[in-house]
């Protein structure tokens, strides 16, 4: 029975594994197309994130099925929970990628509005939470997870200035209206893509110490 419990949260993990690989890289591919202004690799990003929703439903109910067994340790039961929550937001963050994606579909490879370099740092900082957390949930490594945390707060501020960038170059280029209003959307999805991938990382501290630390100020720029 012990031995039984085990493989299926092994496998759970798998599963929950196969998903953060295709989410992560259904992000770096949103990211990359709206730096190249890659019309065809954005359709594909928003078919891969049918895949993605397909494979969380099962991992919801796979979870499901293992808190409706019996004789499960507290270790166990934290990890499923936690499973539970990092599932849901993986499958947030492929939403938010095939968004980006769908921006994407709205300016062309040619077109001529040069992308704020908030925006572009804004990208890379969110893509890099995303790994990082993903990396630490495989290590469990709360350190890292910690890390993901304390960068939050910058991303939040890049996003803030986006506001003021758009706002200023509207004024200044109000023939470039839609293509910015574009830009503001990407930078909105990204950010949210960054709350989620924090959410994974508190919750990886969940599942190593047993500590639920949502809300707490982690410091970091302001």
């Amino acid at each position: 029975m012990l031995e039984k419990r085990a493989e299926n949260i092994e496998q759970l993990k798998r599963r929950l594994l196969q998903l953060c690989a295709l989410v992560e890289e259904n992000t770096r591919r949103s990211v990359l197309a709206f730096r190249a202004r890659d019309r065809a690799a954005a359709a594909e990003i928003i078919k891969v994130d049918r895949e993605i929703n397909d494979i969380e439903i099962s991992i919801e109910e796979d979870c499901v099925s293992l808190l409706g067994s019996t004789h499960r340790s507290v270790e166990d039961t934290r990890f499923i929970i936690a499973v539970l929550k990092i599932n849901n937001d993986l499958e947030r963050i492929g939403d938010l990628a095939g968004n980006v994606a769908r921006r994407v579909l709205h300016f062309g490879q040619n077109e001529q509005a040069r992308f704020p370099q908030e925006l572009l740092t804004l990208a890379e900082y969110t893509l890099e939470m995303v790994t990082t957390s993903i990396d630490a949930f495989v290590d469990l490594d709360m350190d890292l997870a910690r890390s993901v945390c304390q960068r939050d707060n910058e991303v939040d501020r890049l996003n803030r200035q986006m506001y003021k960038v758009v706002q200023d170059r509207l004024l200044a280029e109000p023939a470039q209206s839609e293509k910015l209003l574009n830009f503001l959307s990407i930078s909105r999805y990204l950010e949210r893509i960054a709350d989620y991938a924090t959410n994974i990382a508190e919750d990886v501290v969940f599942i190593g110490e047993g500590r639920i630390i949502r809300h707490q100020d982690y410091g970091g720029t302001e």
